[in-house]
Parts: C-alpha cells; structure tokens; sequence
C-alpha cells in the first residue's frame, strides 16, 4: 500500500471544482452537529466540570475574581464564556452553553473540511467534516456529550493548524494560545504548527507572539501571580501517578476501547495505509501525550485525539476503492448511532443523587445561606442555588483526591499550597450555614481529614440523604 514520507513538507493545494460548496456542505455540517448533541440536552447535567464550570460563573457574576476568590486548576476561558452565556440567558439552566457547544463541535468540523479541500480536493473536505462529527460523541455520554473544556478547545486546535496551513503564524499562534486558554493541554497543537512553520525564524517570531498575545492578557485581566499558580506551577501533586495506579490503566483501557469501538471504521484503513503528511501524525502523537499527561484518563481528554484522526481517516480513505470508503462511514455512522442512543437512555445515578441532596439542602437553608459541600460533585451548589462558603469548590482541591486515588496520596497534607490556612480563615469569617459531608466512604471522609472534624465540631448532625450527612449549625 502506498505511503507518503513522513518529512517536512508544505501542503499543496489540491484542484477543487464546483461552485456553492460552502453552500452545500455547511447546512449538512449544521444538521449533523445539532444530531450530534441532541443527549447533551437530554441531561441538566453530564459531569462535575459543568457543575463546576456553572458554580464558577455564578461567583464570578456576584463579584467573584478569578484565581483570587473564584479558583480552579483550568484556565480561564471556558469559565468566561459559561459566565456570559449566563448574563444573557440566564444561569438556571445550561441550555446556552450546549448551544455554544454545538457552535463550538460545528466549527471545528468546518475548519478540518477547509483543511482537508485544500489538501486534498471538495471530497475530501466533505468527508473530513462528517467524519469529525461522528466520531466526536464516540465516548461515554458523560464526557462527549458535556459542555466542557476540551469541545471548547478543539475549535481553537483546528484553527491552529488551518492558519498554520496557509502560512499565517500570528493567527496560528493565537489560536494555540486560546486553546492553552481553554484548557493546558490544548498547547500541545503548538508541536504540528512548528513543524509546519519550519525553520522560518520570521515565522517563528510571529507564531510566538501571536501565541503569547492572549495568554498574557488572560493574566493581566485575572491575578498573574494566581494565574500562573493556578494554571501551570500549583498543580504538581495532582499530576501524579502514585496512588491510583490500578484505577487509572483500568480507566485508561477502558476509554481507550471505547474511542477504539467508535472509530471501528477508520482505524483499520488509516493503520494499513498510514498516509497523511508528518504534521498530522505529530498532532496525533502530541494529543496522545497530552491525554496521557496527568496521568487520569478521563474519558473527555479522549476528544483531543478526534480531529487529527478524522484528518487522517479522510487521508486513507481516498486511496481506497468507493465500496470500502463507503463502508467505513457507513460503519462510522452505525457507531454513532449506538453511542446517541446511549446517551439518550444512560441512567445518571450520581445526578440523581446530587438533585435529591441538593432538595435537602435547599429546604434546610435560605436562599442568602452559604454552606460547604465536601464533597466532589460541585453541581450541587448549582442545583440548590446556595452559595459555596469558600473558593474550593471540591474536596479534592483540599485533600489531593481526584479520579479514584486512594493511600498516601490523598490526605490534607497534599492540598493546594495555602488552601487550609485560607479555608480557616473563610470559615472564621463567614461560618457556613450548613455543612454537608458528601465523602460517602471515600478516602476524604472527616475521621481521616483532621481539619474538618475541628470544623465539624460546632455543627450537629441533622439528617442523611443517599450517604450524604447534612450538619447544621448548633444552636
């Protein structure tokens, strides 16, 4: 089978003919991404990064600053946009943010078709795009289907290397930029961008400040002390390995195979062929690293991988005859059918949990009441409509617990540099009117953290829900 080098090379842009192909392709991408994300509003939620993402804007609308009194260990874009979608639409529901999702899902498959027709021919372009999308929800509902980090990213990816294409490096610098800006990992599209600028010192220099505009700004609009704390330095502890080992490669296999079952279609032709140019292959291999990076395998870091292997599914499958070429889309779109249907039938259990803890609290407490919630599952804040009363939203912020790590790595000892002295002072200040135990026998709960039995002392069990303990402030 024919296989094109793997060395630096420019694209070359393919004959395109026709008229109106935009015009043509763009309502088909339209329609196929809103089918796409049809589950995403089938759920009030899909995961804690939404309920986190829906408590931070909250904050942030009621004078909240980032990174000062509104933390988290993602950057700031994504946060900025669930707190605009919420001034116009307000934040009871999430209903705005999946539509800037689907947005988001339809202009990363038009940027890859755009990438794809100049490389490759209209053809090409078509498949690019459609492909994306079918294999974009080819995960566990709860990570596809969610307006999280990653789907705001990947547009930002795609962009990266669409300007890097045509030799625009301000631009491909910018949109590596704002993908970091999304979330870190998305700066690994900076590796393909490179080798596409070459050894273009002009370029370089172009790429570089674009790539830095927004970055610099994002710090000088926030706290860039906090900013840099927040988003690259204080995250150490986190990004560890140690202390989950078997339920991290049981996550990672499984996750694996289910993004392996989605793309049952395109892998075979695009492991036999191996066509595409190098810088397509290198954006593979650094969204590998960047899933790998951190060491958690959640299900939705998976996304990243998407758009490359889209890109290089289209590539091998023009070399093939058009039975086998239809027969892998074909396949592609059975996948996403299943894969729709499991989103649309899923049980939530944990949201079930998490609406009917967040009714108990609702009723024990005013609306101007704050409360902490020790726990993981941040959404509860959002669905009781109480505010949290402190800036760590989650017990895994205090105790290092992320992901399932149990033993030595989880323990108070492993919080954010500073984050109990600034929890004491929080709740010296303002005692919370409720404090609600939410550990359920994980290896945060009170009779292993010291600190929050001392806070628990001046508060009284009042009732139980689903495991959660609810305590009240003595009388």
């Amino acid at each position: 089978m024919y296989a094109e080098p793997l060395a630096p090379q420019r694209s070359v842009t393919a004959p395109r003919v026709g008229h109106g192909y935009w015009r043509r392709l763009l309502p088909l991408l339209t329609v196929l991404a809103c089918l796409t994300r049809v589950p995403s509003f089938a759920q009030p939620l899909w995961n804690p990064d939404e309920g986190y993402l829906a408590v931070q804007a909250r904050m942030l609308a009621h004078g909240g600053e980032l990174y000062e009194t509104v933390v988290d260990r993602k950057p700031p874009l994504v946060p900025w946009l669930y707190q605009g979608a919420f001034a116009l639409a307000g934040s009871d529901s999430l209903v705005s943010v999946r539509l800037l999702a689907v947005l988001a899902q339809l202009l990363t498959a038009a940027l890859l078709a755009a990438l794809a027709r100049r490389r490759w021919g209209d053809s090409a372009g078509r498949t690019a795009g459609v492909l994306y999308l079918l294999i974009s929800v080819g995960l566990n509902p709860e990570d596809a289907q969610a307006a999280g980090f990653e789907v705001f990213m990947l547009p930002c990816t795609a962009a990266a290397l669409w300007c890097a294409d045509r030799g625009r490096w301000v631009a491909a610098g910018t949109a590596v930029g704002c993908a970091f800006l999304a979330k870190q990992t998305g700066g690994a599209v900076l590796l393909p961008v490179l080798w596409l600028c070459g050894a273009s010192w002009g370029g370089l220099l172009r790429l570089g400040a674009g790539a830095a505009a927004p970055v610099l700004t994002a710090a000088v609009l926030t706290d860039p002390e906090g900013f840099l704390f927040w988003t690259v330095t204080g995250s150490g502890a986190y990004a560890s390995f140690t202390g989950s080992e078997l339920h991290v490669l049981a996550r990672a296999l499984t996750n694996t195979a289910i993004l392996t079952v989605a793309c049952a279609g395109l892998l075979p032709p695009v492991v036999r062929a191996r066509t595409g140019s190098a810088d397509l292959w290198l954006w593979l291999a650094s969204s590998a690293g960047a899933v790998v990076l951190g060491f958690h395998f959640f299900g939705h870091y998976y996304l990243q991988l998407t758009p490359p292997l889209a890109l290089l599914a289209t590539a091998a499958l023009r070399t093939l005859p058009r039975a086998r070429r239809t027969r892998a889309v074909v396949t592609s779109a059975c996948c996403c059918t299943l894969f729709l249907t499991w989103g649309l039938l899923a049980p939530r259990p944990e949201l079930t949990h998490a609406q009917r803890l967040a009714d108990a609290i609702a009723h024990r407490t005013a609306p101007g009441d704050r409360i902490l919630l020790w726990g993981i599952h941040p959404e509860t804040y959002w669905l009781a409509h109480r505010a949290p009363a402190t800036r760590y939203l989650t017990a895994g912020l205090l105790t290092n617990y992320s992901g399932g790590r149990d033993g030595p790595g989880v323990g108070e000892k492993h919080a954010m540099e500073g984050a109990w002295t600034t929890l004491h002072r929080e709740m010296t200040a303002h005692p919370p009117q409720l404090i609600v135990d939410d550990s359920r026998g994980k290896p945060y709960a009170p009779d292993r953290i010291r600190p929050l039995r001392r806070l628990l002392e001046g508060y009284e069990e009042v009732a139980v829900v689903d495991g959660a303990v609810l305590h009240a402030r003595a009388r």
